[in-house]
């Protein structure tokens, strides 16, 4: 077997932000920042030059994408300081602390050398916790939790085996409860909520256990009482959930726990107490995420009525998308249909009062001793850390990015169409756009259709340097919901279930048809490109249908019967939803599966792997690259040693979006402007020419 396994070695680009001035320049004259597109002639009314699609020269680069894509979140406040997580683009995508301090500059809480993640549930989240001047955080490679307090070097508290993560501090701040997973039997791992000593290293006392999955432990204002939340196979945390409460014993141990709400059926999450001890949280009992709450009489209230999601599904611990300003008004954060909006809600009347609504993604809503704080992504450039400033909003915290010149941003459009079924599906259209160039006449730009995974992700008016970085060299995009996301309620989420691998590729399809009909695009070149549960879209789409010239694939699915083998306790019964259960005995697996009809797929595909992907293996990949290449089919494969389900140093980040590029104009006949390396594409010399 060829292949080409991508190892970390350093480029030239990597070094530019350190040359002089002028070297930079001439580099630049050279390289990518210069090298001039493929032009055929000069517009006489637009004194535009005339170019294809796909070929125009673009100030955006792959390290402007990437290069410095030093994402941020899990914000937390602690005794007046704002504490985050933030990787580190120079450290291979390793993730440290931040301290933000009001009239201070940032400052490094935990290096990113020490690599701040936690593998609970396999896609972690809430990886630390600030207390006083102490902050316990789970370390990437070993999966302890540390104690880093001032002056003192790090010190281990949990035992191997264990992961942790969502803790919350109680006792006077001498303990904490956390989510436990235990890895050290053979078989499942085991959950639990324990109580960690943070004196000293030992086992930790297991308050709670029993249940397949544990999340979001809380403690009331007085210290009396803990609410949680847990959920049994087959259900998923956005499926169904059940909402616990139990009496904390200051000494150890929680007595008379109680389920809440058994008669109610939806997905429960973001548990809180209000500072006087009321109980909060959101559930879908009626389709939508919206916030409720049990009064004082016990009894459950409904806080806010909308058809918006107050909640996201939970991959990740720790989502919260509001917080309590005062015992009477709250801030909270809710998506419709891709935009997200921050409102306060005034408890005693229900009144509510809009305090932003220019944004694509609110997250992290915190409260902090000096106000209310988040994570958000704007339309425009750039997502930041926002601080609550009466009926508004002020940029507090934003990572040094390289400027995006708004002449270049392709701006989204709303569409949305009817599913065969009738389901109306949702997407973000983005039009080719350079301020430089123009298409050759009579020429349509190519269609690339952007696939979330998940499959209950979803696709948001957020700004995304990617997409721009598409939409600049002349390619128009796809931001598709296809039926199974989530932004839309819980039906349009579960409208997937029993239908995946099926729904989701018609979504696909019908939607490249319906840009092909409004005359937006070139019908003769469409691609699609989707990561994990998209790629599993994209291998169908190719499989099972003509439609599309191109197809790229970031660790698809490719063996529904090997993923539910492979699948790690989080999703190991995921598929029964997916696909329905017994689809193993009833041969759905093998239906759906694109590697068992891979015979018909016809088309050219790059696949992109990490190697050391615990959720969808390389042989998922691996396995699709050599039957096609044997079939001399036009195939080429990126597997980056040392990268898990996601791409995470910026370096493999970069070289993946450039090797798209290099496979595009390839597979439609462009030039691509600037130097992007060459892919090796197996089989190339049958590639059509256009």
């Amino acid at each position: 077997m060829m292949t080409f396994i991508w190892k970390q070695e350093p480029r030239v680009r990597q070094h530019f932000y350190f040359m002089p001035l002028l070297s930079l320049l001439l580099l630049c004259l050279l390289t990518a920042c210069g090298k001039p597109a493929p032009v055929d002639k000069i517009d006489k009314r637009s004194g535009l030059q005339i170019a294809a699609y796909g070929s125009w020269l673009s100030p955006i680069t792959a390290e402007d994408v990437y290069g410095l894509s030093d994402d941020f979140g899990e914000l937390q406040s602690v005794n007046g300081a704002l504490y985050f997580v933030q990787s580190d683009s120079s450290a291979q995508g390793k993730i440290g602390i931040k301290r933000l301090e009001t009239g201070a500059s940032l400052s490094d809480a935990v290096s990113s050398a020490f690599d701040v993640r936690t593998r609970v549930h396999e896609y972690g989240g809430s990886p630390f916790l600030g207390i006083g001047q102490s902050i316990f955080a789970s370390k990437a490679d070993d999966q302890l939790i540390y104690r880093f307090a001032p002056n003192q070097d790090p010190v281990p508290l949990t035992m191997p085996g264990t992961r942790h993560a969502d803790c919350v501090s109680y006792s006077k701040g001498s303990r904490i409860i956390c989510v436990r997973e235990d890895h050290r039997n053979s078989g499942e791992p085991t959950s639990s909520l324990v109580a960690l000593n943070l004196n000293f290293a030992g086992e930790g006392e297991i308050l709670i256990d029993g249940d397949d999955f544990y999340s979001t432990p809380r403690v009331s204002p007085d210290m009396n009482t803990l609410v949680w939340i847990a959920w049994q196979h087959p259900n998923m945390p956005w499926d169904n959930t059940e909402l616990w409460i139990g009496e904390l014993d200051p000494r150890g141990g929680v007595h008379n726990p109680k389920r809440l709400l058994s008669d109610k059926k939806g997905s429960i999450t973001q548990a809180s107490f209000s500072p006087s001890g009321q109980l909060y949280f959101v559930a879908d009992f009626d389709n939508w995420w919206n916030l409720y709450r049990i009064n004082s009489d016990g009894e459950l209230e409904k806080v806010l009525d909308k058809d918006a999601e107050f909640a996201v599904p939970d991959w990740k611990l720790g989502n919260h998308n509001y917080a309590f300003e005062s015992d009477n008004t709250i801030i909270a954060s809710y998506s419709d249909k891709g935009q997200a909006s921050l409102i306060r809600i005034f408890l005693d009347t229900g009144i509510t009062e809009p305090i932003a609504v220019d944004f694509g993604e609110i997250s992290q809503v915190v409260a902090g001793e000096d106000g209310i704080y988040f994570v958000g992504a704007k339309v425009t450039p750039e997502k930041g850390i926002y601080q609550v400033k009466g009926r508004g909003v002020a940029l507090i915290y934003s990572p040094k990015l390289a400027t995006v010149d708004p002449n270049y941003i392709s701006r989204a459009l709303s569409v949305s169409l009817k599913s065969g079924d009738g389901v109306t599906i949702y997407g973000y259209f983005y039009g080719a756009k350079n301020p430089d160039f123009i298409g050759l006449r009579g020429s349509r730009p190519p269609l690339l259709v952007m696939l979330h995974g998940g499959p209950t992700a979803k696709a948001s008016l957020a700004f995304r340097r990617d997409i721009q970085y598409w939409t600049s060299r002349g390619f128009a995009v796809l931001d598709l919901n296809y039926r199974g996301s989530s932004g839309f309620g819980r039906a349009y989420r579960q409208s997937l279930y029993g239908k995946w691998g099926v729904a989701d590729v018609e979504d696909a399809v019908r939607a490249a048809g319906y840009l092909v009909n409004k005359g937006w695009v070139d019908g003769t070149k469409l691609a699609m490109r989707g990561a994990n549960s998209g790629g599993l879209t994209v291998l169908s789409a190719l499989v099972f249908y003509n439609t599309f010239k191109a197809g790229v694939s970031y660790a698809g699915i490719s063996d529904m019967e090997v993923l539910s083998q492979d699948a790690h306790k989080f999703e190991s019964s995921y598929l029964e939803l997916l696909v329905g259960t017994n689809s193993a005995e009833n041969n759905l697996y093998r239906e759906r599966s694109p590697l068992h009809h891979i015979d018909t797929l016809n088309e050219p595909l790059l696949l992109i792997q990490g190697g050391d992907d615990p959720v969808v293996l390389a042989k998922q990949s691996t396995e699709v690259f050599n039957r096609l290449k044997v079939r001399g089919i036009p195939v080429a494969y990126l597997e980056f040693e040392g990268e898990g389900h996601n791409l995470r140093d910026p370096l493999n980040r970069m070289t993946a979006i450039e090797a798209e590029l290099y496979f595009y104009g390839k597979v439609f006949g462009f030039t691509p402007a600037g130097d992007i390396p060459i892919l090796n594409i197996e089989n190339a010399q049958r590639l059509k020419k256009h």
